[in-house]
Protein backbone atom coordinates (compact mmCIF):
# COMPACT_ATOMS: atom_id res chain seq x y z
CA UNK A 1 0.00 0.00 0.00
CA UNK A 2 1.46 3.62 -0.78
CA UNK A 3 1.32 6.01 1.39
CA UNK A 4 0.20 9.99 0.26
CA UNK A 5 3.50 10.64 0.06
CA UNK A 6 4.50 8.37 -2.05
CA UNK A 7 1.22 8.34 -4.11
CA UNK A 8 1.93 12.33 -4.63
CA UNK A 9 5.68 11.52 -5.86
CA UNK A 10 4.46 9.11 -8.50
CA UNK A 11 1.65 11.66 -9.65
CA UNK A 12 4.47 14.09 -10.30
CA UNK A 13 6.37 11.79 -12.14
CA UNK A 14 3.29 10.34 -14.35
CA UNK A 15 2.36 14.03 -15.18
CA UNK A 16 4.92 13.67 -18.36
CA UNK A 17 4.04 10.26 -19.17
CA UNK A 18 1.48 9.65 -22.23
CA UNK A 19 -0.95 6.79 -22.14
CA UNK A 20 0.70 3.47 -23.59
CA UNK A 21 -2.83 1.68 -23.24
CA UNK A 22 -6.15 2.23 -24.47
CA UNK A 23 -9.23 0.88 -23.19
CA UNK A 24 -12.53 1.29 -25.19
CA UNK A 25 -15.51 -0.32 -25.88
CA UNK A 26 -15.05 -3.19 -25.67
CA UNK A 27 -14.06 -2.98 -21.92
CA UNK A 28 -11.07 -4.78 -20.43
CA UNK A 29 -10.27 -8.56 -20.74
CA UNK A 30 -7.50 -10.48 -19.83
CA UNK A 31 -5.57 -9.67 -22.68
CA UNK A 32 -5.02 -6.15 -21.49
CA UNK A 33 -3.82 -7.27 -18.01
CA UNK A 34 -1.13 -9.43 -19.89
CA UNK A 35 0.13 -6.32 -21.80
CA UNK A 36 -0.26 -4.16 -18.51
CA UNK A 37 1.80 -6.66 -16.48
CA UNK A 38 4.37 -6.85 -19.24
CA UNK A 39 4.82 -3.25 -19.57
CA UNK A 40 4.45 -2.26 -15.68
CA UNK A 41 7.48 -4.56 -15.63
CA UNK A 42 9.88 -2.70 -17.45
CA UNK A 43 8.69 1.08 -16.67
CA UNK A 44 7.05 0.67 -13.34
CA UNK A 45 4.40 3.95 -13.58
CA UNK A 46 2.17 3.43 -17.05
CA UNK A 47 -0.95 5.59 -17.68
CA UNK A 48 -3.62 4.07 -18.98
CA UNK A 49 -6.54 5.84 -21.46
CA UNK A 50 -10.38 5.38 -21.47
CA UNK A 51 -11.75 6.00 -24.63
CA UNK A 52 -15.40 8.26 -24.73
CA UNK A 53 -17.18 5.33 -26.44
CA UNK A 54 -16.43 2.99 -23.14
CA UNK A 55 -19.23 2.88 -20.98
CA UNK A 56 -17.56 1.09 -17.94
CA UNK A 57 -16.71 4.01 -15.21
CA UNK A 58 -12.80 4.74 -15.06
CA UNK A 59 -12.37 4.08 -11.64
CA UNK A 60 -14.04 0.79 -11.55
CA UNK A 61 -11.51 -0.60 -14.65
CA UNK A 62 -8.51 1.30 -12.98
CA UNK A 63 -9.14 -0.59 -9.08
CA UNK A 64 -9.76 -4.02 -11.58
CA UNK A 65 -6.25 -3.66 -13.66
CA UNK A 66 -4.50 -3.00 -10.66
CA UNK A 67 -6.10 -6.38 -9.09
CA UNK A 68 -5.30 -8.13 -11.58
CA UNK A 69 -2.08 -6.97 -12.41
CA UNK A 70 -0.87 -6.51 -9.03
CA UNK A 71 -0.26 -2.95 -9.18
CA UNK A 72 -0.89 0.03 -6.95
CA UNK A 73 -3.42 2.31 -8.59
CA UNK A 74 -1.89 5.67 -7.95
CA UNK A 75 -4.72 7.49 -9.55
CA UNK A 76 -8.10 8.34 -12.03
CA UNK A 77 -8.10 11.73 -13.40
CA UNK A 78 -10.71 12.16 -15.64
CA UNK A 79 -10.35 9.11 -18.14
CA UNK A 80 -6.82 8.68 -17.54
CA UNK A 81 -5.72 5.64 -15.29
CA UNK A 82 -1.90 5.82 -13.67
CA UNK A 83 -0.37 2.80 -12.19
CA UNK A 84 2.56 1.61 -10.33
CA UNK A 85 4.37 -1.81 -9.75
CA UNK A 86 7.99 -1.81 -8.39
CA UNK A 87 10.01 -3.83 -10.86
CA UNK A 88 12.15 -6.74 -9.99
CA UNK A 89 14.40 -6.57 -13.12
CA UNK A 90 14.64 -2.82 -13.99
CA UNK A 91 13.60 -0.73 -10.69
CA UNK A 92 14.04 2.85 -11.71
CA UNK A 93 12.00 4.93 -9.36
CA UNK A 94 12.71 5.78 -5.50
CA UNK A 95 9.86 5.99 -3.12
CA UNK A 96 9.85 8.39 -0.52
CA UNK A 97 10.48 6.62 2.84
CA UNK A 98 7.96 7.39 6.10
CA UNK A 99 4.80 8.64 6.55
CA UNK A 100 2.49 11.26 5.02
Amino acid sequence: MLTGKQKRHLRALAHHLTPIFQVGKGGTNDHIVRHVVEAIETRELIKVSVLNNCLDDPREIGQWIAEEAGAELVQVIGKTIVLYKESKDHKTIELPKGKN
